[in-house]
């Protein structure tokens, strides 16, 4: 549609840049709450997107929706690598690889979720148990499929060991203990071991 004088009205553009701003925030909301906690300023992360904080208000009311927003961003990111990984590795070499980005995201993420859980009790807009569970099947059905993964092993069972890892060595001093203990969970996933990367 256009203005009579040929003009394309301003409402597409202002949409355009309310999502930019809203993927600007999100982006910059990652960085403030890895730097300083899920607690971080609100107001510092507007003022490092470059906007006021009456433009983030408007997208997110409050900090439990922006920490949705933020969770879900890296709940999709990681499912999304799931995709690339079966598109280009073996199915067992993808599963290996996807449960060492899944580990990684449970130690990073903690604090993100307890926040949420604590700002919000009732559960999210999205379920991102299922989601993370469902990426898991899909992967270990794979490697299930080509005999190599054990047959009566679950997706949950999976998900189950890398959270219970990142939760025990939260505290740990011993930077290499979580990889150290995937190794063990993916040599039993196997029946061999797996060489880590």
């Amino acid at each position: 549609m256009t203005t009579t004088h040929g003009h394309v009205p301003e409402r597409r553009p202002r949409r355009t840049d309310a999502r930019l701003n809203r993927e600007r925030l999100i982006a910059t909301a990652q960085e403030v709450f890895t730097e300083a906690g899920p607690e971080a300023s609100l107001n510092e992360v507007a003022r490092r997107a470059g906007v006021g904080p009456g433009t983030l208000y408007r997208h997110f009311p409050n900090r439990s929706a922006l920490l949705t927003a933020v969770l879900r961003d890296r709940i999709e990111t990681l499912c999304a690598l799931a995709g690339t990984l079966s598109s280009s590795e073996s199915a067992d070499d993808a599963l290996a690889q996807w449960l060492r980005a899944f580990l990684t995201h449970a130690r990073v993420n903690q604090g993100l979720g307890g926040a949420l859980m604590v700002e919000e009790p009732v559960a999210p807009g999205f379920d991102c148990h299922r989601l993370i569970l469902n990426t898991a099947a899909e992967l270990l059905a794979r490697a299930q499929l080509r005999g190599t993964a054990r047959a009566d092993l679950t997706a949950d069972d999976l998900v189950q060991l890398v959270v219970g890892i990142a939760l025990s060595t939260a505290r740990s001093h011993d930077a290499e203990q979580p990889d150290r203990l995937l190794a063990l969970v993916l040599d039993a996933t196997y029946g061999t071991p797996l060489q880590n990367e």
